[in-house]
């Protein structure tokens, strides 16, 4: 079935030929085209261009007077597996206590590992499900999912388990992500070196066996995983062909992003503190830097310095970082708001980032993040809006319309 939309007032991130990502000041290049039309067949995009040229026929046709296209965001980086909440910690933080002296207590990612082992499958299942209904109805169309708050064999698989269910019930792609090396479990508060081991020996073959990640990740901080461990279960995870998606850089700059590169990881992500020789070594890489500054929003710490990252000829991403602890929010139109207000990037490289860039994050550059011939109709249409920068602007307000996935409309 084709559907023509038309009369579209600007139809935004229309790339003619398939650009696997955009760097430095190229990121400030916005492709648009006024006055245009768009043909989708079944789930795929096959042809765009200026309304003097549509097609004559099409199954059905769309009136998109007054209102803008833009492909779905992409949001690279989430925890949305995760059972319950930790509102109590967002009012201890308000209390003056710091998200590291949260986890110290007994809270953080140990107080939502103990909820999420008491939770069953079908728990988790339903509160993930409506979790990602929520995201994808504000403009998400294609999303990477992390495990990391089971923290022991069976909790990490009944996560994993989770989201391939996710992938199996949602018209959208997920890209799975184990990220066992999350925190050290209670149980080997004094025995780090033992629970790698049960990562290693137990959890990777097992994850293996089923197929149940794209991705490994580490979360490379103080207090958490060291650059050694962080080489040692990546090296270890190279046998399964999982690719490196690392945490890093968030609170401290230990060597997490020399690492990583080494390791040819696909992202790295946080990047809230970074140094001059971090630059050099992701100059020198084709590891995509990921920015969650909804995460810097919500904690209070420092923003991702986007502009010394672009500055540098470097590409940069955002995503959500939804999770909830430190970003219980997986609204990608704040994030891009957020990184023009804060990060001060321009709408055109908010706009950039949390698109195709963010597809290069997940290795589906060849399926979403652009209005391209051979791409998936994933789409959304915005009420009437003056500019693309009028979305950024508006950093309260849901603008979007209406939503296609594979074409259909949601």
């Amino acid at each position: 079935m084709t559907k023509l939309f038309i009369n579209i007032k600007e139809l935004i991130q229309v790339r003619e030929t398939n650009i696997k990502k955009v760097s430095g000041k190229l990121m400030a290049i916005l492709p648009t085209l006024k006055n245009a039309f768009l043909l989708i067949e079944n789930d795929i995009i096959i042809d765009f261009g200026k309304m003097e040229n549509t097609p004559k026929s099409a199954d059905k046709t769309i009136d998109c007077t007054g209102k803008m296209i833009f492909p779905t965001w992409v949001d690279s980086h989430t925890h949305i597996v995760f059972a319950g909440n930790r509102e109590q910690e967002f009012v201890d933080r308000i209390n003056g206590f710091s998200y590291e002296e949260i986890a110290n207590k007994g809270g953080g990612i140990l107080n939502s590992a103990k909820k999420l082992q008491a939770t069953s499958f079908d728990d988790l299942y339903q509160q993930s499900a409506k979790r990602l209904e929520e995201v994808i109805a504000l403009g998400t169309g294609a999303i990477e999912i992390k495990s990391g708050y089971g923290l022991t064999v069976e909790a990490e698989l009944k996560m994993l388990r989770v989201i391939k269910k996710l992938k199996e019930n949602y018209n959208i792609p997920i890209k799975t992500t184990f990220l066992g090396a999350h925190a050290i479990p209670s149980e080997f508060k004094n025995n780090k070196e033992g629970y790698i081991n049960l990562i290693i020996d137990e959890m990777l073959p097992k994850i293996a066996d089923e197929n149940l990640a794209d991705f490994i990740d580490v979360f490379c901080e103080v207090g958490y995983f060291s650059v050694d461990d962080t080489h040692r279960i990546l090296s270890a995870a190279k046998k399964y062909n999982l690719i490196p998606k690392i945490h890093v850089n968030q609170f401290n700059v230990i060597g997490g992003i020399e690492i990583a590169t080494k390791h040819n990881a696909l992202s790295v992500d946080h990047l809230e503190v970074l140094n001059d020789e971090d630059i050099i070594h992701l100059k020198n890489a084709e590891t995509m830097p990921v920015a969650l500054p909804s995460c810097s929003f919500f904690l209070g710490i420092p923003y991702t310095p986007a502009r010394k990252i672009i500055d540098a000829g470097l590409p940069l991403a955002l995503a959500t970082d939804y999770n909830p602890g430190s970003t219980p929010s997986g609204n990608m139109n704040f994030v891009v708001s957020t990184a023009c207000i804060k990060l001060k990037m321009t709408p055109e490289e908010a706009i950039n980032a949390a698109t195709i860039n963010g597809a290069f994050a997940m290795n589906l550059e060849d399926k979403v993040g652009s209005i391209t011939k051979g791409k998936l109709a994933n789409f959304f249409i915005t009420k009437e809006i003056s500019s693309y920068s009028f979305l950024p602007y508006s950093f309260g307000s849901n603008l979007i319309e209406s939503l296609y996935l594979k074409g259909k409309k949601q």
